[in-house]
């Protein structure tokens, strides 16, 4: 009886009724899953010299990153999970303005947070595989892991083209499929026909950028390389950089 009562004040204690707080704890912890799992895939995959992975499942783990997040966090915050699907959304009169900010804030702290999550993860394996040097090009860069960096042949107006093209398909895509007034997606499952689109536009448009989409996703790991010692070169622009893995 006693253990009982303890713990429905713990409960009442914990609870956070403040449903801000509510939805910025739910987007923070989607988010981190998200860019987890992300990481994750694109860690073993190169540290193993795509022995134990290659390019389709790094795809394939974010796909489904994507689904697990927006499960955990859809019937709280909405999932955005993306800066650019929070503004598409206030351009959209669906969410308030004065929200944008602290969302996008929210979301790269995510982010952030699970790059160093990640680095310490595949630690041993980043130091063994760039013999303890942190380099964003070359044979054994693994700058790569934590962020997208654009092809040796892609400009600069290319490669701004590519992440414009790439992002607006995604949102076009998800508010085709949440829209009722088109065909809908069986109730519950919204979520994996959002990972296959964001499937569907990784193996076609990877190439040129490795199609982050995903704003928090690429600037929230990349300051996190800058921290960790991969220095300035991972804000910088490099037309006809090599990259290794």
């Amino acid at each position: 009886m006693g253990t009982t009562s303890f713990l429905k004040k713990a409960r009442a204690l914990l609870r956070i009724r403040n449903q801000l707080v509510r939805e910025c704890l739910a987007e923070l912890l989607a988010v981190f899953v998200l860019i987890l799992i992300t990481l994750s895939g694109s860690a073993q995959m190169v540290t193993s010299s795509r022995t134990k992975g290659n390019i389709l499942t790094a795809y394939l783990a974010g796909a489904l990153a994507v689904m697990v997040a927006i499960y955990m966090a859809g019937g709280v915050s909405g999932a955005h999970l993306n800066p650019a699907f929070s503004l598409a959304m206030c351009l959209l009169e669906q969410f308030p303005w004065w929200k944008l900010p602290i969302f996008v804030a929210v979301q790269t702290s995510g982010a952030f947070m699970s790059a160093g999550a990640v680095y310490a993860l595949y630690y041993d394996a980043i130091q063994r595989y760039s013999n303890g040097t942190l380099t964003t090009s070359g044979p054994w860069e693994t700058a790569s892991i934590f962020a997208t960096y654009p092809a040796d042949y892609l400009s600069l107006s290319n490669g701004f083209l590519d992440q414009v093209m790439g992002t607006a398909l995604l949102i076009m895509g998800i508010l085709a499929i949440l829209d009722t007034r088109n065909k809908g997606v069986p109730k519950g499952l919204e979520p994996v026909a959002v990972a296959l689109l964001v499937f569907s536009i990784e193996v076609s448009m990877g190439s040129n950028c490795g199609c982050p989409m995903n704003p928090a996703r690429d600037f929230g790991p990349r300051l996190f390389t800058y921290i960790a010692g991969w220095g300035a070169e991972v804000f910088r622009w490099v037309e006809g950089r090599r990259r290794g893995g």
